[in-house]
């Protein structure tokens, strides 16, 4: 097969990453398809480009994504471009102490040159959890 649906579904994840960094929800949407399913963390569904950055500013300061690795799959069953994106975040937490080292990993599924269902996980209950002294062992 033609890998250049492969690197399309590439390309828009990294669009779509760097503009949500950016806070660029209008322009987040244009990498999104009108149905696009966005599942966070603990099974929460957004409404939209908007919800992770609400949903974010509640649990952090501020947090930022350091990208350590893009894969990337035709699933020909489906018709779609799956894409993983992992890496780190850091960041500052609501009380302002710092963090680095937040595993997280990012999955999508891109058809037709837009993204369709994105889902996202962290390590950031775990180290919440940890903060607290209530981790079952440490990280």
């Amino acid at each position: 097969m033609d890998d250049e649906p492969v690197a399309q579904a590439k390309r828009i994840v990294a669009q779509y990453l760097d503009r949500s960094m950016a806070r660029d929800v209008n322009g987040a949407r244009e990498c999104l398809a009108p149905d696009c399913e966005i599942v966070f963390t603990g099974g929460r569904t957004m409404p939209g480009p908007e919800g992770p950055p609400a949903f974010n500013a509640k649990r952090y300061a501020w947090v930022r994504k350091r990208i350590l690795r893009t894969d990337a799959v035709w699933n020909a069953e489906l018709g779609a471009v799956h894409v993983w994106n992992t890496g780190h975040l850091y960041g500052a937490w609501p009380d302002g102490e710092e963090f680095d080292g937040n595993r997280y990993v990012d999955f999508f599924a891109v058809r037709d040159g837009l993204i369709v269902r994105t889902e996202v996980w962290n390590d950031s209950a775990e180290i919440l959890l940890a903060r607290a002294g209530l981790a079952e062992a440490p990280l």
